[in-house]
């Protein structure tokens, strides 16, 4: 995760080391470039096939519940507590076409279902029929092993796992905005599983102390095997709850530890828990409406905090992966009219497009915050072919464009409160 200037190769040795990445074992056949963001110095782009039409139907079908099918569209295998139907004669060893009941209309067990259905892709089965639906508690792994997805990127498991981490565009995008400096001493209030947290530490040189905060434990734990993977030493991560990470009292902690004093930090990222409506590929939302609005009381009980968490003159950044005016530009007029020492920023780099209009910002404000929205793309079928023959420039625009819905806020802390 460090950041260095691109290596200097001889040409012939890049291409005999691309040549050795690039085989066909590593990647079953698939060849995409990987571009380099233009913008973003440690970000590269990796471009999706897919959706795959010409993927060949099995007779025989398993049947995954809803948020199992958008695991499979991001890449995921099929795990056994997802199937929810299976043909009668599935056996360890069959391709198997993969569905997901977007309605959750599909019964556990059934041999075959014939109501609304989106298909997946083709994957070979690991149990029979019996065994997936035997009851046995100890029955969690892999059910199906994906083979023939309709939406195809290579596998980077066990990659270069302490140099490459995973994100979206977006989330890459909100680090480099709260631009953390070597020898700060920042916190991620809502930080699981530590992407961001770590992307902190490594923007910093892993200078500095980097605090990390998530209320569920094994999340906690997984920032911490992150941050040991990749070789930060800067980040401390603690299962403590946001919403209490003020101190109410005056008596100084000396060994580092939530909750902490007023104003004991330099720049504060609050990624808040949002409804996620922006997450992709995604087919379906089961909930209610008072969930979804359920979210914007603790995103301002959590703003609270970061704001009385932050020095004068330090950043508070706040995003979250979701659409909503509620989640995003209401809250920043909120936060704005709530604490008038808060004032807004121009963000570094400026990717995303500008704020929805409807939460009462002027055109200036709008135009300070940020806003990822695919669906300013059109509806489009990216294939082996248009890859090899796109320009990277258009290219580049795609990534910039088509990505997870995502929004960001910036804004400094004038004075002491």
């Amino acid at each position: 995760m460090s950041i260095f200037p691109k290596i200097s190769l001889r040409l012939e040795v890049e291409k005999y080391l691309k040549e050795g990445f690039m085989n066909k074992e590593q990647f079953n056949g698939l060849s995409v470039p990987i571009l380099q963001h233009p913008d973003l110095q440690d970000v590269l782009l990796i471009p999706v096939i897919g959706p795959r039409k010409n993927i060949k139907k099995q007779h025989c079908e398993a049947v995954v519940g809803a948020q199992c099918g958008n695991a499979v569209l991001r890449g995921a295998h099929v795990y056994v507590p997802g199937i929810v139907s299976a043909s009668k004669l599935m056996k360890a060893g069959d391709v198997i076409s993969v569905y997901s009941d977007i309605k959750g209309k599909c019964k556990k067990g059934a041999k075959e279902f014939d109501g609304t259905k989106v298909f997946l892709g083709n994957g070979i089965s690991e149990l029979s029929r019996k065994e997936i639906f035997s009851g046995l508690p100890e029955l969690k792994g892999i059910g199906i092993r994906m083979t023939e997805p309709i939406y195809l990127s290579p596998s980077f498991d066990n990659v270069l796992p302490s140099y490459l981490f995973l994100q979206n565009l977006p989330s890459a995008v909100v680090t480099h905005v709260l631009d953390p400096q070597p020898g700060e001493k920042i916190l991620d209030l809502c930080a699981a599983p530590g992407g961001k947290t770590t992307h902190i530490a490594a923007l910093m040189h892993d200078q500095g102390e980097v605090i990390a905060l998530d209320k569920i434990s094994n999340k906690v734990e997984k920032i911490k095997q992150n941050a040991l993977l990749l070789g930060l030493n800067s980040i401390k991560a603690f299962c403590f709850d946001g919403t209490k990470a003020l101190k109410l009292n005056t008596v100084k902690d000396a060994e580092g530890k939530p909750p902490f004093l007023p104003e004991s930090f330099d720049r504060i990222l609050l990624d808040a828990p949002c409804s996620g409506m922006g997450q992709r590929p995604n087919m379906v939302c089961s909930w209610t409406l008072k969930e979804v609005t359920s979210y914007q009381p603790l995103q301002r009980k959590l703003f609270t905090v970061a704001v009385e968490l932050l020095k004068p003159g330090g950043m508070l950044v706040y995003s979250t992966c979701t659409i909503t005016l509620a989640e995003n530009e209401e809250q920043v007029a909120w936060a704005l009219r709530t604490f008038p020492y808060l004032q807004l920023q121009p963000q570094e780099p400026q990717i995303g497009g500008e704020g929805m209009m409807g939460a009462g910002l002027s055109l200036e404000q709008l135009k300070q915050l940020q806003r990822f929205d695919p669906s300013v793309v059109p509806l489009r079928d990216t294939d082996i072919d248009s890859l090899r023959d796109a320009r990277i420039e258009d290219m580049i625009w795609l990534a910039n464009k088509d990505c997870i819905g995502f929004f960001i806020a910036k804004f400094i802390k004038c004075k002491s409160t």
